[in-house]
């Protein structure tokens, strides 16, 4: 099937030929490559707080970026005026930004393989409004019968379906539907005139509405933000000092991600300014620990068929046993390290460069039991949930802010905590790390990963582990 005929060729109203030329053209001041990203978006989003539907909106985006590497030099232009003459002004603009040697455009684009990831007979945005409306209603409904402490309630979902069309000067020409849905529950707690607590809970990924009808309804997101909530009300101030912490399944996963898994993007290594540079072969973490970016995993929210510069997505082993194997690579990064792209090339719209980023990083599951990984501990720090992190890339130190936990005393849950801050370094909390769950979780959908402005869906996921020895802040203990 030629481009002209496709449903990519209508729904940017260009050709093949129309794709040459424009490569021709940003190729035409010298470069080693050039490629094309055409991108349109249908966002619709709706929001209920305190019971009234207040928000509500369709929105459209279109456009293309256009790419020329030339050696280290990238020259980058986009436009959101799909015409001719606006498509070969971006193109010269890279161009003259890149300005390298002469290459020579391959003669005929053909069509990449790639996964299919997340078969669609109908998209999301195309069910009623009224399905979705009803989604937040149920969602408010249900937060405010949880218990009567529950004071305040917002509810939101959001999906969109993203069409891709990358054409690139070596010949590939690659296309891709990206379809995206998400729920979000958000509740206040207070009991009397105390303090008000806080409770969220979300998920989804590339899937149907029926996802939300089916297996996670708007009551089960409800129900978790608001025991979050519930559970905080007679939570105390978290003890302060060095701990024995006990990571929960699932959405703790997020560490791995801040702390490990922005250090191991190639062009932070490239650059040799992450923690884990140059240490690919050597012992960066606990032999008990195997850590993989995977953007293979079916309806996933990080997962994809092909990345934003048209190159499949596969499962990367990041470290294994412990041993540093590789770094996440775009097509930059791995062009300058001499090696191959991981499928890692992403961007947040077609105004954003590619750039080294991670879909689903997770870690797999080992051998213990949760339980008694919980009973080995005779004084600690349990935590369930997390609410924001930061990461210093060039050392490795991170903060995280635990928004549920719990003390561990002999060997069993007990009192609930707030205001756990867990405070370490990557590559030396990975050290610590004794005892590996058979219980690997991946979360529920909601993950956005922030890097140098630009913001793309992830996914992350651990089982529980034990971590021997890592910093708490918290009050003086």
């Amino acid at each position: 099937m030629g481009l002209s005929d496709s449903f990519f060729g209508s729904k940017f109203g260009i050709t093949e030929h129309d794709l040459q030329s424009y490569l021709s053209e940003a190729l035409s001041a010298g470069g080693d490559y050039a490629d094309l990203y055409f991108e349109y978006v249908t966002n619709t989003s709706i929001g209920i707080d305190e019971g009234i539907v207040k928000s509500a909106s369709e929105a459209v985006t279109l456009g293309v970026g256009v790419r020329v590497i030339a050696g280290e030099r990238t020259g980058y232009a986009y436009s959101d005026d799909l015409s001719p003459e606006k498509i070969k002004k971006a193109a010269r603009v890279a161009a003259l930004i890149a300005k390298g040697p002469a290459t020579t455009l391959t003669a005929n684009l053909e069509e990449s393989q790639k996964h299919n990831l997340y078969p669609m007979i109908t998209t999301p945005h195309e069910a009623a409004l009224d399905a979705r409306v009803d989604l937040v209603k149920r969602a408010d409904a249900a937060a405010r019968a949880y218990d009567k402490r529950v004071f305040q309630v917002q509810a939101s979902y959001a999906d969109s379906i993203r069409e891709i069309l990358v054409a690139t000067s070596d010949g590939k020409l690659t296309f891709d539907r990206q379809p995206m849905a998400r729920m979000s529950v958000s509740v206040l707690a207070r009991d009397g005139d105390g303090v008000p607590q806080h409770g969220y809970s979300g998920g989804g990924g590339r899937v149907l509405l029926d996802f939300f009808l089916l297996e996670k309804t708007p009551e089960h997101f409800a129900k978790e933000a608001a025991r979050q909530a519930i559970v905080q009300l007679d939570a105390i101030d978290a003890p302060a000092g060095e701990s024995t912490v006990v990571l929960g399944p699932g959405w703790p996963g997020i560490l791995l991600h801040e702390a490990v898994g922005h250090g191991l993007e190639a062009d932070f290594n490239r650059k040799g300014v992450s923690a884990f540079s140059g240490r690919v072969g050597q012992q960066v973490a606990s032999p008990l620990c195997t850590i993989v970016d995977d953007g293979t995993i079916g309806h996933r929210r990080g997962s994809i068929n092909v990345d934003d510069e048209g190159t499949p997505s596969q499962q990367n082993v990041l470290i294994e046993n412990g041993i540093l194997r590789g770094y996440l690579q775009d097509k930059l990064s791995s062009t300058l390290m001499n090696t191959q792209s991981t499928g890692s090339g992403r961007r947040e719209s077609y105004q954003s460069i590619p750039m080294p980023r991670m879909t689903n990083t997770y870690m797999l599951a080992g051998e213990s039991d949760p339980e008694e990984i919980i009973k080995s501990v005779s004084k600690g720090i349990y935590c369930a949930t997390f609410g924001g992190g930061q990461v210093d890339i060039t050392s490795g130190n991170f903060v995280f802010q635990a928004t549920e936990s719990y003390l561990i005393e002999n060997g069993k849950l007990t009192r609930p905590v707030k205001g756990a801050t867990l405070i370490g370094n990557g590559p030396e909390a990975l050290k610590y790390v004794s005892m590996v769950g058979n219980d690997l979780k991946l979360d529920e959908g909601v993950g956005t990963c922030g890097k140098e402005g630009q913001s793309v869906p992830v996914g992350v996921g651990i089982p529980t582990i034990k971590i021997d020895k890592m910093t708490v802040g918290g009050t003086a203990a």
